[in-house]
């Protein structure tokens, strides 16, 4: 079988990665010829709106997806007329705007910040009364890792932060006081079946994930049965197939939609090591119509991403219980190019390992 992925970045990587002990064959539709599934499987290279190389594409494929969550809705709908395609355009259609996005959520009684549309530089105002001070305001469209945002704290801020953003239309959010952010990964298969991997928290340097701690410390049972109820909401509403993660604000015992991603999740590396069976071998089984597997933690993990510049690979190698995943990217500022996973079942030995992994990586 051939499995069809739209993008060819690390994530699209990882999927061939665990999909090749299955027996599955793969092929990208990626526009660079810089990719890092390039010396995976074959690659279409087209932009995602040539409907001629969607054809191509689609010729013979059992089931598609898409490893990033601004593949043109339009290109998802025709490839999805030529071939099974999973998740569903409507979940891509839902989460490439941040106001349809929240207003998905309030729908479904998932609780969020509170948040207001803006249109012109003179909603910026009013909306900032309606959401409070300080504030977020956001590109509605097309913002990942912290990009397409900034705080504003006064109204003098307003105007500068409609053209910093390229005067757009725009999402102005309620800054929260919040403890900590979560993510949670469930899987739905195309049979309805639903698993849910533990809640994971996540820390962020320059608005871009760092660092994900599995399972999340101190998580109790009844925060992770909210989390998974939240996402059994969007998993059934969506009739979805395949992996979704949500990213949560926790503040006192519950929990606010932050954004949910249509795909296999940053915040679900550590599953490789650190969990019975991946996120991409479920999204995988998902898709393909096969049993889910077990999503059970394997005692405990850390997953740190490499952003920039790279530690030196034997020092990380050496690190007990560490596992380095390099993505063949070119090295530049802010960019994602591996990540290092810890797995242990001792705490203090994980932490002990993390501290050695971290002092590598800042002497990188």
């Amino acid at each position: 079988m051939i499995v069809g992925v739209l993008g060819g970045g690390q994530l699209g990587r990882m999927l061939a990665l665990a999909g090749y002990p299955l027996g599955l064959r793969f092929r990208f539709l990626e526009p660079s010829d810089q990719a890092p599934t390039g010396v995976l499987a074959e690659q279409i290279r087209c932009p995602y709106d040539d409907h001629a190389a969607l054809e191509r594409f689609a010729d013979g494929l059992a089931v598609a997806t898409y490893e990033f969550e601004n593949v043109p809705v339009d290109a998802a709908r025709f490839l999805a007329s030529h071939v099974p395609l999973y998740p569903p355009v409507e979940a891509l259609e839902a989460s490439q705007d941040r106001f349809f996005e929240k207003d998905f959520f309030r729908r479904l009684g998932i609780p969020t910040p509170r948040y207001c549309p803006v249109g012109a530089s003179d909603d910026v105002v009013p909306a900032l009364a309606e959401t409070g001070y300080p504030a977020v305001i956001k590109t509605r469209r097309m913002g990942y890792d912290g990009k397409g945002q900034l705080l504003v704290r006064e109204p003098a801020n307003a105007a500068h932060a409609w053209k910093v953003l390229g005067e757009h239309p725009l999402l102005v959010e309620e800054m929260i006081a919040f403890e900590r952010e979560v993510s949670v990964l469930a899987v739905r298969g195309r049979d309805g079946h639903t698993a849910f991997y533990p809640l994971v928290e996540n820390h962020h340097r320059g608005g871009m994930l760092w660092l994900s701690r599995a399972p999340a410390p101190a998580c109790s049972e009844s925060l992770q049965r909210l989390a998974e109820d939240y996402a059994q909401r969007v998993l059934d509403a969506l009739n979805y197939v395949g992996v979704l993660a949500i990213e949560f604000f926790e503040r006192q015992g519950q929990l606010l939609a932050n954004e949910m991603a249509p795909r296999v999740h940053n915040s679900g590396h550590w599953t490789i090591e650190g969990a019975q069976t991946s996120q991409f071998e479920n999204h995988l089984r998902a898709g393909l119509a096969l049993p889910l597997g077990d999503t059970a933690a394997i005692g405990r993990s850390v997953m740190v991403n490499l952003i920039g510049t790279l530690p030196d690979r034997r020092a990380v190698l050496g690190i007990p219980g560490a596992h380095l995943h390099l993505y063949d990217k070119a090295a530049r500022p802010g960019r994602k190019l591996g990540h290092v996973t810890i797995r242990s079942d001792d705490p203090m030995a994980l932490d002990r390992s993390l501290k050695q992994l971290l002092s590598w990586i800042e002497s990188a």
